[in-house]
């Protein structure tokens, strides 16, 4: 072989090599890329969530059949509520709804807080029976209220309101704390105040 043959022969193997690791470097870059849109597909989904809302409407009405004053505001809703719903829902629980509304004094509702541990704010228990029943409506358009029938608490002494709960017990703290309203202001009730909760609950999608 001359010098010549021998020199074409070298690079062509040298463009062989050149061209397998330009193959292996593309592969690799498309692997790369392949593996970034699956994972910023699946990022996409994670994200995709619901959207829980609830909202209390306060109206406390004097014993002269006059409003004193109202209140709109929206709940946080706490870990052990989301728990509790996904639980309920996603993987099918035994469960039969039943929730109150009771009524919170000052401090500050927390996403940890539970029925049994809230040390930000005390519930507030100045009025007749127990925490009042929460009747829902009919669901339509991702919106349930208990309007038609609203939790209604006679009030019978003094207090510093500043905001609402549900629960799932009229009484104690062995249930579920759904999620709790902060007043940006608290407000005062005196005895034979009527105080009228409407909860509104909406679910969007988060996405």
């Amino acid at each position: 072989m001359t010098q010549i043959t021998r020199a074409v022969a070298r690079a062509l193997v040298a463009a062989r090599i050149a061209a397998n690791a330009i193959r292996r470097r593309a592969k690799s870059a498309a692997g790369a890329a392949m593996r970034f849109g699956v994972t910023a597909i699946l990022n996409v989904f994670v994200r995709l969530g619901l959207g829980m809302k609830t909202y209390y409407r306060f109206e406390c009405v004097g014993p002269d059949g006059r409003v004193k004053w109202t209140e709109l505001v929206p709940n946080l809703v706490v870990n052990e509520g989301l728990n509790d719903l996904l639980d309920k829902y996603f993987k099918g629980s035994g469960y039969t709804a039943a929730w109150y509304v009771g009524l919170k004094g000052t401090g500050t509702i927390a996403a940890s807080d539970t029925l049994a541990s809230h040390a930000g704010w005390s519930e507030i228990t100045a009025y007749a029976g127990d925490r009042k029943a929460l009747t829902l409506g009919t669901v339509a358009s991702q919106s349930v209220d208990n309007s038609a029938s609203a939790a209604v608490f006679a009030i019978n002494g003094t207090a510093t309101v500043a905001g609402a709960f549900v629960a799932g017990a009229a009484t104690g703290t062995s249930a579920v704390l759904y999620g709790a309203a902060n007043f940006a202001s608290a407000r005062d009730v005196v005895a034979d105040d009527t105080l009228n909760v409407t909860v509104t609950l909406t679910a969007a999608d988060a996405g």
